[in-house]
């Protein structure tokens, strides 16, 4: 079990992981081994998560979720593939927590008379300004 809170465990099982080649650094040696990840975790069928999490981590996953709501994770950062697959299931763990904490909802909050005060007179000094810069017209005198 990967425990991503006090409340929250991940059964290793619901994890899947693909080893490609990787594009990055790691010389000859790139062509010849699959040290990239793509760890895979199906958000949708989650037997673990509680239904808040599962959406918001919907919305939290962006691109990296399919239409199935499978959360894709491409880790390609390291030469190594075990520590590509620490990276994979760091991100992983990391989404899951942000999804897992509640949004503080927003209180409505109105001005107050003061900057209200300060903002119009902020308003009144610029218009000033624009006023003092047109010209004046010359009176004629014949």
């Amino acid at each position: 079990m990967i425990e991503i809170t006090h409340n929250i465990a991940i059964d290793e099982r619901e994890i899947k992981e693909e080893f490609v080649r990787s594009s990055g650094p790691g010389g000859q040696n790139v062509n010849k081994v699959a040290t990239a990840v793509k760890l895979r975790f199906d958000v949708v069928k989650s037997p673990t998560l509680p239904e808040d999490v599962r959406e918001r981590l919907l919305r939290l996953g962006g691109k990296r979720i399919t239409e199935k709501g499978i959360l894709v994770i491409d880790a390609r950062r390291f030469r190594t593939q075990e520590r590509n697959r620490q990276d994979a299931l760091k991100r992983l763990v990391a989404l899951i927590e942000r999804a897992s904490r509640r949004p503080k909802s927003r209180k409505k909050t109105r001005p107050t008379a003061a900057s209200k005060r300060r903002r119009l007179e902020g308003k009144h000094q610029r218009s000033e300004i624009k006023r003092m810069r047109k010209t004046v017209p010359k009176s004629r005198e014949d």
